[in-house]
């Protein structure tokens, strides 16, 4: 069984989406929506913007912009800009800008500028605004260049350390946005 909710987590009133069973394909025009189809292969999903996906293999998307997906293997998008794609391997993707890809591998990327991507071996990304085709190397996050600029730049997995003092006169370290006490250690 699949559910739509709402972002609140309150379920979608079915007269607001339609699902056809025997085709198995989805529409509404509403957003923010979280669409489980975790159990679910071979669906073709036609929605608003700002929607969070979760289904299996061999699915198709076609959505507005501020997704974000969690799909299994060869799956294929057509979305706007702004979106997060967490998925397997042999996926199509025709996106806007600015969005974020986690793969596996075997994916082809018709995007724009300024993308993001963490992928596996045997990936490429189709750059129409420079004309050009970019191989993305393995096991390297990188970042296309903005718009008119041709290639990437790689993208160092850094921790942010930000130390301060703090009333009891330990530190505190921030990592990754969380605050670590340290204790002094005497000799």
């Amino acid at each position: 069984m699949f559910s739509v909710t709402q972002k609140d987590g309150k379920k979608l009133d079915k007269s607001k989406y339609n699902w056809d069973e025997k085709n198995r394909v989805f529409s509404t025009i509403e957003k923010y929506l979280v669409l489980d189809f975790n159990e679910y292969d071979r669906v073709t999903f036609k929605t608003g913007s700002l929607c969070t996906f979760k289904t299996g293999d061999h699915c198709a998307f076609y959505t507005g912009g501020y997704c974000i997906f969690e799909t299994g293997d060869s799956c294929i998008f057509k979305t706007r800009s702004d979106c997060a794609f967490y998925t397997g391997s042999d996926c199509t993707f025709y996106t806007g800008s600015n969005c974020t890809f986690n793969t596996k591998e075997h994916c082809t990327f018709n995007t724009g500028p300024e993308c993001t991507f963490n992928t596996k071996y045997n990936c490429f990304v189709i750059r129409h605004d420079v004309i050009g085709v970019v191989e993305i190397p393995v096991d390297k996050k990188i970042k296309l260049n903005e718009f008119g600029t041709s290639g990437y730049k790689k993208i160092k997995e850094e921790i942010k350390e930000k130390i301060k003092e703090t009333n009891c006169n330990g530190k505190v370290v921030v990592i990754d946005g969380k605050e670590y006490v340290l204790n002094m250690i005497g000799y």
